[in-house]
């Protein structure tokens, strides 16, 4: 299948399930922005629990085309996400090992959301060993044929349908699992191995 998605900052497991499942993947640009969504937050769980981290941005509304979205670094995000982030993983096996590489990321302040979020997927692949290639949209459309799995919209904040069985791995905080969390809680956690824990059954059906 080809999978079709909204860009997402620091992306969901159930994301990179998804992205496991699929041919190719393939990114919405020509949507417009939609606030509360993972397009410009992320989940991360920290002593206190689940905690939301999110990129400010300019002016950003419906009629706002995602690839003209703007990051507002007026305020001081990358130090709050980082030193929420290490405060959450700093004791990770795996932290050192990547924490470098994905500071640089943040380091480049990016002009435009989107640039930031295909930087990170990209990164994140990478790190996972899954290679598949990453597509952009050519125009809007609302439906698209049976050989697209279209999860546009469909991994949320607000929602758990996307997600999909993951076999439990030893979590920094919490007695119980938690698996509503962007893909940087497992690859700090496993590293190489982390992939594997995505590799499951899918209850998702096959599109």
């Amino acid at each position: 299948m080809i999978l079709l998605t909204e860009i997402q900052y620091n992306p969901s497991l159930a994301y990179f399930q998804l992205a496991l499942r699929a041919q190719s993947i393939l990114i919405e640009q020509h949507e417009n922005y939609q606030k509360q969504s993972y397009r410009n937050r992320c989940r991360i769980l920290s002593a206190h629990g689940l905690q939301d981290l999110t990129i400010p941005v300019k002016k950003g509304n419906r009629k706002t085309r995602i690839t003209e979205l703007e990051i507002d670094y007026s305020q001081n995000w990358i130090n709050v996400h980082w030193r929420s982030i290490r405060s959450a993983y700093g004791s990770a096996p795996f932290f050192t090992y990547y924490s470098d590489y994905l500071q640089q990321i943040y380091e480049q302040k990016n002009r435009y959301l989107f640039e930031l979020n295909l930087k990170l997927l990209r990164f994140y692949l990478k790190c996972l060993n899954i290679k598949k290639p990453v597509l952009l949209t050519e125009s809007y459309m609302p439906v698209y044929s049976e050989t697209i799995a279209d999860y546009r919209n469909k991994i949320h904040p607000k929602l758990n349908s996307a997600i999909l069985d993951i076999k439990p791995y030893q979590q920094v905080f919490g007695k119980q699992f938690v698996t509503d969390l962007s893909i940087i809680d497992v690859l700090f956690l496993q590293g190489p191995e982390a992939v594997y824990y995505l590799q499951v059954t899918p209850t998702a059906p096959e599109q």
